[in-house]
């Protein structure tokens, strides 16, 4: 009897070990691809506060902005990405924030900025980084793109063609998560290398 238990309990564990064995890449993916986002308060540039959690159940789009960076730049006065993805997706349960964590940047100019640009969207001051150091932001641009349960669906570059360098072949990575997410489909990139200027940490 002892023998017979023996031996079913052998096989039981080598079948785990196989089932999970066999599926450790698919266990790897869903726990990166659930990493529950960060809550903050940060203000407006009209001294309003603005918290990640008023937006509960709604899909969020994240950018680390820099006025003064050239990327970023490219992204507002020449290829109008920002402002056209936020209106895009304004009527499907998406909101797009700003967060300028330049540590010497003035509410000022992010309001004259805003208004220049007719930006739908605030941009929150930052320039302690905390909050910029909490989500590892490292470029501006950087993007997170949040899904409606609170998770972080997609981190990285807004697109593949860095200061519009591509004239084929472009990818808008921001773009195609919010498409998946609004349309109810997984999110299949979910992670790419951010490029732009370094975001300007207060040390």
């Amino acid at each position: 009897m002892n023998k017979t238990i023996l031996a079913i309990i052998l096989v039981l564990g080598v079948s785990l070990v196989m089932y999970f064995g066999c599926d450790s890449k698919k266990a790897a993916f869903v726990s990166e691809s659930s990493i529950n986002a960060p809550d903050f308060t940060l203000k407006n540039y009209d001294g309003k506060n603005v918290s990640l959690s008023d937006y509960k159940g709604k899909i969020i789009v994240i950018e680390w902005f820099n006025y003064e960076c050239p990327f970023v730049r490219h992204h507002y006065e020449k290829a109008k990405t920002m402002v056209k993805l936020a209106d895009k997706y304004k009527d499907k349960n998406v909101v797009w924030l700003a967060i300028n964590s330049t540590k010497h940047l003035t509410t000022e100019k992010n309001k004259n900025f805003a208004e220049k640009f007719q930006l739908p969207y605030p941009i929150l001051d930052d320039r302690t980084g905390e909050v910029g150091r909490t989500y590892g932001a490292k470029t501006t641009p950087h993007m997170f793109v949040i899904d409606a349960k609170g998770n972080i669906a997609y981190s990285g570059a807004i697109d593949n063609s860095p200061l519009g360098s591509r004239k084929e072949g472009v990818i808008n990575y921001v773009d195609n998560a919010l498409s998946e997410l609004t349309e109810g489909k997984v999110v299949s990139i979910t992670k790419t290398k951010p490029y732009g200027c370094s975001v300007k940490y207060a040390k």
